[in-house]
């Protein structure tokens, strides 16, 4: 900072950035997705997709990661009462929450457990529960858990958002491009002299929108979509 250098955090909550901006007139800021939004939307995905309850299978990111914290306690804001959740972690990989999830299938228990929709925090953790759920040996509990909605989170375009295009996936959360929206502010400060706020948040949006996830308008989405 002394050497005049310009300073952005992405996607981290940082405590020295405050301290940095008293000692400086280069732009230091912070940029992040709005993880507690992006757990407030999920949970009125939940909502939309079982407006008259039901049981949701959560695949959660790692319990010490703060992105997960805090997409779980907006998700605990915003679904309805009588939406239950049973929570399951994961890393933030496909081929993590695959293998969560068929260690769980191997207990007797996932059979007693009825579950209404399967969500991850993440678009390849909800695909890679899919990826499980579809090497079940029986044909009737592989059709029926492959019937219930999965949805996911981030909704990047060759991604999530191409899963829901294709059918894998019910829904997404697109989170917002950080390093975009850095670049731009970082240019406007230089430009104009002036310092950012210290942090800001990226707004998430919910794929298909929240005022169409209905039972009658979301196959209509899907195909307009295509």
């Amino acid at each position: 900072m002394t050497a005049g250098i310009s300073w952005v955090v992405l996607n981290r909550n940082v405590e020295y950035i405050a301290e940095f901006r008293r000692n400086t007139r280069v732009p230091i800021f912070g940029v992040s997705s709005d993880h507690e939004e992006i757990g407030r939307i999920q949970g009125h995905q939940f909502g939309s997709f079982l407006p008259k309850g039901g049981t949701v299978l959560h695949i959660q990111g790692p319990s010490e990661s703060l992105a997960a914290k805090q997409r779980a306690t907006g998700m605990y804001e915003t679904k309805p009462a009588d939406v239950q959740v049973k929570v399951m972690r994961a890393q933030w990989t496909e081929i993590s929450s695959y293998r969560a999830v068929s260690s769980w299938l191997r207990l007797s228990t996932s059979h007693q457990t009825r579950i209404d929709l399967v969500a991850g925090q993440d678009d390849g953790m909800a695909l890679g529960a899919r990826k499980a759920f579809q090497e079940l040996p029986d044909t009737a509990a592989r059709q029926r858990w492959l019937s219930l909605p999965f949805i996911g989170c981030d909704g990047l375009p060759k991604t999530g958002q191409a899963w829901v295009k294709r059918g894998l996936l019910a829904a997404t959360i697109f989170a917002g491009p950080n390093t975009g929206e850095a670049m731009e502010m970082l240019v406007k400060a230089l430009q104009t002299g002036t310092m950012p706020p210290e942090n800001t948040l990226t707004r998430p949006l919910s794929i298909p929108a929240l005022d169409v996830l209905t039972s009658g308008q979301l196959e209509k989405a899907r195909l307009l979509s295509v």
